[in-house]
């Protein structure tokens, strides 16, 4: 139970009751205990859960940007096979070209010496030298025919070696072309195995904070059961109730009031840890920082208020609900000392 805190001057005179209380019980509860410690914990692991929920999430777009990735490089490497083969075959056409286009000229060169060096091609000679007209028209037509025939050769071959060197030219452009867009493809498929290698490290440490995290609380929760049942089990000095309290002190004087149990964690309206021996009270009927000795419960200390908590009426902390409920409300008679 908690109200709100005192004023200035009541904070600065109770600043030394922390140590008081401390020494009335062994067992209260405190902000840093193992019960708050796994709570922290248990809200920690369902923070790591969500976050690794989403990079689960950014995993699963990974895989499938990078099985796009994936198979844009094998296209394009495909691509770049085709090209290399299309290359080949342009190369072997165009060295097919020229071995024709040097036998051409080779055969049109044996033809010239037969003709210009062997023989006689003079026209008129040969019209001359034929034994009739026909033989002559013959003979004329026969010269034509072949060199149309060494011009068309020619001029065929070279139409092709130029259409080769063409195709070339446009296979080395798209061959650069796609080797500039394959090395981007493949660095943007690296940066995504990257990062999914970053972010399954990151899902992994995760992972394991949420191991070592419950594994934690399963030991706080160890350590506050035993704490409970250690403070169940204390008796006397503060301890409470496995057996009777001592007697009251001889001086003091007594106050009969109306009793209550609680047993609320955390810390009390003047900033302490609620422990064994914190006593709520109402400031205007018993001070703060007054000690008292409450039958049945043994000493303790005004260092809590409650909304509750008017005139003649105390809680009484317990460390556990059950005790708590089992004292429940009762009169007693305090000696405050």
């Amino acid at each position: 139970m908690r109200a709100s805190c005192p004023s200035r001057p009541a904070r600065v005179a109770l600043a030394g009751l922390a140590a008081g209380v401390s020494l009335l019980a062994s067992g209260g509860a405190r902000a840093d205990d193992p019960a708050s410690q796994a709570s922290a914990l248990r809200a920690d692991n369902t923070s790591l859960a969500t976050r690794s929920q989403q990079v689960l999430l950014r995993l699963y777009s990974l895989k499938t940007r990078l099985a796009q990735s994936q198979a844009r490089v094998q296209g394009l490497e495909e691509q770049g096979a085709r090209l290399e083969r299309e290359t080949d075959s342009a190369q072997r056409q165009l060295a097919i070209a020229r071995s024709d286009m040097a036998s051409a000229h080779s055969q049109l060169g044996a033809r010239l010496r037969q003709l210009y060096v062997e023989g006689d091609v003079d026209p008129l000679a040969v019209l001359l030298g034929a034994e009739s007209l026909d033989d002559a028209l013959s003979a004329l037509d026969g010269l034509n025919r072949l060199a149309e025939q060494d011009r068309t050769i020619i001029e065929q071959l070279t139409k092709a070696k130029e259409s080769l060197r063409t195709a070339l030219t446009r296979l080395a452009t798209r061959r650069a072309e796609l080797r500039a867009a394959l090395d981007e493809a493949k660095d943007a498929n690296a940066y995504l195995l990257r990062v999914q290698a970053q972010q399954s490290a990151y899902l992994g440490s995760l992972r394991r904070q949420q191991d070592l995290n419950r594994s934690q609380i399963a030991n706080l929760s160890a350590q506050a059961a035993a704490s409970e049942q250690q403070s169940e089990d204390v008796s006397s000095g503060g301890g409470g109730g496995g057996q009777p309290p001592g007697p009251p002190p001889a001086s003091g004087s007594k106050v009969t009031v109306s009793s209550t149990g609680y047993c609320l964690t955390g810390t009390t309206a003047i900033g302490i840890p609620v422990a064994w021996g914190v006593v709520a009270v109402d400031p205007s009927f018993i001070p703060l920082g007054t000690r008292m000795f409450v039958p049945g419960y043994g000493e303790g200390v005004a260092a809590d208020t409650g909304s509750a908590v008017k005139g003649a009426t105390i809680d009484l902390w317990f460390p556990s609900c059950a005790r708590a409920l089992a004292w429940g409300r009762r009169t007693v008679t305090i000696t405050l000392h």
